[in-house]
């Protein structure tokens, strides 16, 4: 029960007793003087041994017709080239943590005239507080033809916020998402923030593709379906890996058109891992962070959840000697990783380290190692 005058919780407690509650209580906010009044509206009804009531409430479900999604091939250039076969090739940059997105549009700029497809946008990457990855987007959309891919996280939004926010990207023309349950706020700066969660990664897949159909969460007809291509995320080396299966399977099944995994790096577990979701096949594009030091290869391996460095890679991080040869063997482990494994993913979805977008295009080929 919500919160009002003693004198109205024990009027409600009195009629709830008569419908056959038995279980009474209130929220933050009950004070002595409420209990008290409940007890005297509620204590004559329970010596007179009133027999319980049950109410059957019958809601009828909404009789709405679901549209024809519109084509992948059809909602973006990135869902053209993913219909199509083409690989993909994109970089990561997280939003600034401050409101100048100069630095940042330049960065794009610069990868747009390399030839890359599209700019990953992280959404409060490890619990961080940034800029919002939306309007970075959407700044990104007003200076650029870049296209982007949104990192949409459930953690921080209730479910009418997150389809507030849909609606929205999609009013931007923001075509591409990708869709994440999000990291605890633990893991973050903000240990005590609130944690929503209304729903997983899994749920909100569901209700992206709802949209698509043009029904909303509550069931009902939009006036104008979206056209979102739907991603989600995968981790080819889940410490619980049948558990991370079962799920991956469950977004290709809730209708995800894309999936982008953690960075990569052993070959072995991406094929594993494509082996046993063979059964359910979207693109998938592989997740790169080509290392700017053996110390990050450290943090990458004992700090990031979700992610697993081989021996041999730290072993051979441990070598280098200065920072630019730690950038340098760091992008070629990058690129010798994806040619073993190009024949087999979509594309990569390669991260600049440290905003350093040069390390990330010269992993993607567009510049020379020695430009980094």
């Amino acid at each position: 029960m919500g919160i009002g005058t003693p004198e109205y919780m024990a009027e409600y407690a009195k009629r709830f007793y008569e419908k056959g509650a038995r279980i009474i209580g209130g929220c933050c906010g009950t004070t002595p003087a409420h209990i008290k009044e409940m007890v005297k509206a509620v204590k004559p009804l329970h010596k007179a041994d009133l027999s319980s009531a049950f109410i059957e409430v019958k809601q009828q479900p909404k009789q709405v017709a679901a549209k024809t999604p519109v084509a992948l091939k059809d909602k973006s250039r990135i869902g053209a080239k993913l219909a199509s076969g083409q690989k993909i090739y994109t970089v990561e940059i997280s939003p600034p943590k401050g409101t100048d997105v100069s630095s940042l549009i330049d960065k794009v700029k610069l990868c747009e005239k390399h030839g890359i497809d599209a700019v990953n946008i992280p959404d409060g990457p490890r619990a961080s507080s940034r800029l919002s990855a939306m309007i970075t987007a959407i700044k990104i959309r007003q200076s650029c033809r870049l296209e982007t891919i949104l990192h949409f996280c459930c953690r921080d939004r209730n479910i009418i916020a997150m389809q507030s926010d849909l609606l929205g990207i999609q009013a931007v023309d923001i075509a591409n998402v990708l869709i994440i349950t999000g990291d605890p706020p633990k893991l973050g700066e903000y240990p005590d923030a609130t944690a929503v969660f209304d729903m997983d990664s899994i749920a909100l897949t569901n209700v992206v593709n709802s949209l698509n159909c043009g029904i909303d969460i509550a069931g009902n007809a939009l006036p104008k379906q979206t056209s979102l291509v739907i991603g989600v995320g995968a981790n080819p080396v889940a410490s619980d890996l049948d558990r991370e299966i079962l799920r991956y399977k469950k977004k290709v099944e809730a209708g995800a058109e894309f999936a982008i995994t953690q960075p990569v790096f052993d070959e072995k577990s991406l094929f594993k891992f494509l082996e046993l979701t063979k059964d359910h096949n979207i693109p998938i594009i592989a997740g790169i962070w080509p290392f700017t030091s053996f110390k990050n290869a450290e943090f990458m391996a004992n700090e990031v959840p979700g992610v697993v460095v081989p021996a041999d890679i730290l072993q051979r991080m441990s070598k280098t000697k200065d920072q630019q040869q730690g950038k340098k063997i760091g992008v070629e482990i990058a690129i010798e990783l994806m040619d073993k494994i190009k024949d087999v993913v979509a594309g990569f979805a390669i991260s600049a380290p440290f905003g350093n977008v040069n390390m990330a295009l010269a992993a993607a080929g567009k510049i020379g190692i020695e430009k980094i």
